[in-house]
């Protein structure tokens, strides 16, 4: 884990791609705290999964009565194969109607979970070094638990990607990106990934250059779970209660969601930093103060989470002038 000092800074929408739930910019302080250096591994993950035998989201059927909860009212019970367990995979269209319908390259696999990350003929063989995926805001919750950890909130995560860059659209500045910086879609997206970074799903974590604090993967790769319940009106009702001088003080997020991605759930969580999907037309993500909303029974080929932990500030030993 890595040392993150406590530091007040500017939260917020920087350069010309700012999204509307990313406004207005405020003043946030928070306190140090260590945060992992790396997403969490599929090696880390099965550590997790053999202590305990947990069983993740994806590996459980669905219960109609939850799901029919957030689903329009007159949604008719699926069929028994759709309610099988499972979790949605990206594959990538020959051609698209517009890029609105995300439904022409997310597709539900049933069998598809974190050990078999694009259905039940496939593995995570090889895969020890890249993030885990298919993980819901539940299983990263339970995972933290047995670690001794927790999820990040929001503010303390662009703390750590922003580094001391407070008025820079990327965690490495203000150039754009480029193949070498993150993992990325690059090509036409979403019907062909040129991969030019090398990869076109997850890379091994830390393949990519650390940001100023020495985190990995802050921009790309997978997105990654917060604390937060997500609201895209979160930062205009905090900047009202702090007011144009005030600071918020380790702000914990909202107290309940409201997303209008997912206008039914009451799960939403926050997710940050971007994915292997990002790609600059279709949504740039992959920039420290992009958010997105996730119900958190939601598992998806993308997404994943590092974690955190409070704890005193680490102490550096000192030699004393002279001493060999």
């Amino acid at each position: 884990m890595v040392w993150i000092p406590a530091r007040e800074f500017v939260m917020g929408g920087v350069g010309p791609e700012i999204r509307p739930d990313e406004l207005p910019p405020h003043r946030v302080r928070v306190d140090g705290l260590w945060m992992d250096a790396t997403e969490v591994t599929n090696a880390q993950f099965r550590a997790f999964i053999d202590a305990t035998g947990y069983i993740t989201t994806a590996q459980r059927a669905i219960e109609w009565e939850v799901l029919r909860l957030q689903v329009p009212p007159d949604t008719p019970r699926p069929d028994d194969a759709m309610l099988a367990p499972g979790s949605l995979v990206f594959t990538p269209p020959h051609a698209i109607r517009g890029l609105a319908d995300i439904t022409q390259w997310w597709q539900w696999v049933p069998g598809a979970d974190w050990g078999h990350p694009t259905g039940p003929r496939s593995s995570i063989e090889g895969l020890d070094d890249h993030p885990v995926v298919h993980v819901s805001h539940d299983d990263a919750l339970a995972y933290c638990q047995w670690a001794g950890k927790r999820l990040p909130t929001e503010a303390e995560w662009e703390r750590a990607a922003r580094g001391e860059l407070d008025s820079a659209p990327f965690i490495w500045g203000d150039d754009p990106i480029t193949p070498d910086r993150a993992n990325v879609f690059q090509g036409q997206f979403p019907v062909h990934n040129a991969a030019l970074d090398g990869f076109e799903t997850t890379a091994p974590v830390a393949t990519f250059p650390a940001n100023s604090m020495g985190l990995h993967d802050m921009a790309g790769n997978v997105w990654e779970w917060c604390a937060d319940y997500y609201r895209g009106d979160a930062y205009a009702r905090l900047a009202r209660r702090i007011g144009p001088d005030g600071v918020a003080l380790n702000p914990p997020g909202p107290d309940h969601c409201r997303d209008p991605r997912n206008p039914l759930s009451t799960t939403s969580r926050v997710q940050r930093g971007g994915s292997f999907l990002c790609n600059a037309v279709y949504c740039s993500s992959y920039r420290p103060s992009a958010r997105m909303g996730c119900p958190g029974d939601t598992s998806l080929s993308h997404t994943g989470f590092r974690c955190v932990m409070d704890a005193d500030p680490p102490i550096i030993a000192q030699t004393p002038a002279g001493t060999p």
